[in-house]
């Protein structure tokens, strides 16, 4: 109820914002508009935030599994990336494994979130450099595989006494060094307690000063064994 209380009127704001931004020809009122759009969409992330928090926390969060194409939902993430790191004076890499199974079966929702928390941690705690999406894959069995997403930057890295605390909730190292950057600190947190209720593992290896790699390992079930690489291909025909 609460999610749906909180977040309709914001939606709201943000909505008929967007209107303003449209229609005004006003340059005064446009960057009025836009502290608006910032501020209204900085606001929904935190909250977005902090019900997810809740709801983990008094197990409403539920795994729905079904099946989706895995093609798709990398290209969302590559999107992503591109859109995020467009903001920013930083290079793009993607390494997809063109053996990925097409189709798996799994909760494609929260393993987006998964990847979008990873995907704009690392853009926004990189200043210069680059930031690598990299998505491959594990043969389990016959009807099983280890789907692995890591996302690699050259940011400011974790100092090794800090590492333990990364996925406490509420919690944001070093605050003075980032105090330009926004967070309630629940990002990984939820984003590591999502992994785990699909049964995966959410690690992160870092050197302080030269960046940072996270990796999710979810195991998924094969709906389709044509491997991507031959669906890209028909697709680029297109």
């Amino acid at each position: 109820n609460m999610s749906h209380e909180i977040r309709t009127p914001i939606n709201a704001v943000i909505g008929m914002n967007e209107m303003i931004l449209r229609e005004s020809k006003d340059k005064d009122i446009l960057g009025y508009a836009g502290n608006i759009k910032s501020a209204g969409n900085m606001l929904l992330g935190l909250i977005s935030d902090i019900l997810d928090f809740s709801k983990i926390e008094s197990g409403a969060i539920e795994i729905v599994n079904s099946e989706y194409d895995l093609l798709s939902l990398i290209k969302d993430e590559e999107l992503l990336l591109n859109t995020r790191a467009s903001e920013k004076k930083i290079s793009i890499h993607t390494d997809i494994d063109k053996e990925l199974p097409s189709k798996l079966y799994g909760d494609e929702l929260h393993i987006k979130q998964v990847v979008t928390n990873l995907i704009s941690n690392a853009v926004k705690y990189t200043a210069e450099g680059s930031v690598t999406l990299r998505v491959y894959h594990k043969v389990i069995d016959e009807n099983d595989i280890d789907l692995y997403f890591s996302v690699k930057d050259t940011g400011i890295g974790i100092k090794p006494e800090e590492r333990e605390e990364l996925f406490d909730s509420f919690k944001r190292l070093e605050i003075e060094k980032n105090r330009n950057i926004q967070g309630t600190g629940l990002g990984l947190s939820i984003a590591k307690q999502l992994t785990e209720l699909m049964n995966g593992e959410l690690s992160v290896e870092s050197e302080y000063g030269k960046g940072s790699e996270f990796t999710m390992r979810v195991r998924q079930k094969v709906a389709d064994k044509t491997p991507i690489g031959s669906k890209d291909a028909s697709d680029d025909k297109k």
